[in-house]
């Protein structure tokens, strides 16, 4: 469609400002929780994807040859005005993305800070390798930056994400080309005003509204982008994979979950029933780390099922800026019915209804939005489709076990692996089920609790690479080894 002055735009923000679509053409914007449209995006084509390659192809040397201590200024400029601005950041995030407002102003726009602070003393500290080789040469690992990189983040944590790939790219010296998703395009939007705003050299960073599927798959084959960190689908991303394997680029992919918690009886049973409710349903169970499947060993099972549905029954699903709501709204219809389609899916399989199930109506202004109650299902054998496949929605299964191995195999037991929860008193346990799990994270007597130090990131169809600390900044660098023969040098006796 064509730009209209009735709505919020969001124009392409390439070469250090503001720039409209060259096809003039804007994609619809909807708010989830009422379920209109209140803004518009451009729908970039081929033609912007060039212009904002070259202008980071552009901007690559002098941003590459800039003194560490001057990139780490920059994007600490950029966390200090998000954090000025954290209020009106949050308040567009609740409503761009459906999200409790209460969430966006404690968890997304603060770790989007977090991750300009992070990377920027990562960049300061970075260092690599020498190897003294017996005093006949001397190794030492130059880390370069690659140049132009494409960052492509989803819609669940869009400035969360976005940053937290966005950050490490600059702190190792490269120039940026980022897509955030076309379903939450404003905090993008904004980060490049803010960019603007405190003067960024110009092409260092670009971001790109527009479809995956125009632009985002022009982004990724682009002859001058050098890498590819993207989050999302793992149909997205091996199409991505698929798509670049000629070119030989440097990609990560962070992509699905079908997370399982693990429930064992020794456990703080309260402590894990306030915490695995917390981790099946924040963000309405749209992250890629919620616990979709919860394990329950076979002697507690009716104690903690009872307390779980008990908890969940007590959440409320509401508008967003209401503090009292713990759920907001679905990012889009489209993606509600799809979960709606996963829940009616779970009573063709046989699962019995504990709670939720349905879509919440809700008064107006807000009888049109995309609302659907925490759902929680048992009685689903461990590899049905609702088990096995990614629902990313308001939606747990709850299953027994019997012992170690029979729960070693549930939670394995998918094509995915990204995170898992363990629940036992037992260290011993622990550490045995840890080695065990197929997982890229194991998360012990607790759910999302993160350092940005550690590397994150899946096995098998949940990922490729790791992200976070050192791993981020490896791989936005090319290592080099140099080696220096030491002369003169003669063999002692």
């Amino acid at each position: 469609m064509n730009a209209s002055s009735d709505l919020l735009s969001f124009k392409n923000y390439i070469d250090g400002q503001a720039a409209v679509p060259a096809s003039g053409q804007y994609l619809p914007v909807y708010e989830p929780a009422r379920g209109v449209q209140y803004a518009q995006h451009a729908d970039s084509t081929v033609l912007d994807v060039d212009a904002a390659v070259a202008a980071a192809d552009r901007a690559r040397r002098g941003w590459a040859s800039m003194p560490a201590e001057q990139r780490a200024d920059w994007l600490r400029r950029i966390a200090d005005g998000i954090e000025a601005r954290l209020e009106e950041f949050a308040a567009a995030e609740s409503r761009d993305s459906g999200k409790p407002l209460a969430l966006a102003r404690s968890v997304d726009i603060p770790r989007a800070v977090s991750n300009f602070r992070f990377f920027a003393a990562q960049a300061e500290l970075f260092s690599s390798e020498c190897h003294e080789g017996n005093g006949r040469g001397l190794n030492y690992t130059l880390r370069q930056p690659l140049g132009a990189v494409a960052c492509i983040s989803p819609w669940n944590l869009p400035l969360y994400l976005l940053t937290w790939k966005i950050a490490p790219a600059l702190a190792a010296g490269n120039t940026v080309v980022a897509k955030p998703s076309e379903i939450t395009p404003c905090t993008a939007w904004m980060l490049g005003q803010l960019c603007a705003q405190i003067g960024l050299p110009a092409g260092v960073l670009n971001l790109l509204q527009g479809r995956g599927a125009e632009a985002g798959s022009k982004l990724v084959t682009h002859p001058r982008i050098k890498a590819v960190s993207f989050t999302g689908s793992t149909a997205t991303g091996s199409a991505i994979a698929s798509s670049t394997a000629t070119q030989f680029k440097k990609l990560s992919l962070e992509m699905g979950g079908k997370n399982a918690a693990i429930v064992f009886a020794d456990c703080d049973i309260e402590l894990a029933v306030e915490e695995l409710v917390r981790g099946a349903f924040n963000n309405q169970g749209q992250i890629c780390l919620c616990m979709s499947r919860i394990l329950v060993e076979r002697s507690i099972w009716t104690q903690f099922r009872d307390a779980y549905v008990a908890r969940v029954k007590r959440l409320k699903v509401g508008n967003p800026t209401d503090p009292q709501s713990n759920l907001g709204a679905i990012v889009s219809e489209q993606h509600m019915e799809k979960v709606l389609s996963y829940i009616a899916l779970a009573h063709e399989e046989g699962g019995r209804l504990l709670c939720g199930g349905e879509r919440v109506e809700l008064p107006a202004p807000f009888d049109r939005g995309w609302f659907i109650a925490p759902t929680v299902f048992d009685q689903l054998p461990y590899n049905c489709r609702v088990n096995q496949e990614e629902v990313f929605g308001p939606f747990t299964a709850l299953m027994p076990f019997d012992d170690e191995q029979q729960a070693l195999s549930f939670a394995n037991g998918t094509v995915y692996g990204l995170a898992t929860s363990l629940w036992t008193s037992d260290l011993n346990r622990a550490h045995r089920m840890a080695a065990e799990l197929e997982s890229g994270i194991v998360w012990i007597n607790c759910w999302m609790l993160r350092d940005l130090r550690t590397p994150f990131g899946g096995v098998k169809h949940s990922g490729v690479g790791r992200e976070g600390g050192l791993d981020a900044m490896r791989f936005f660098t090319e290592q080099k080894n140099v080696c220096i023969k030491i002369m003169g040098f003669s063999a002692r006796a």
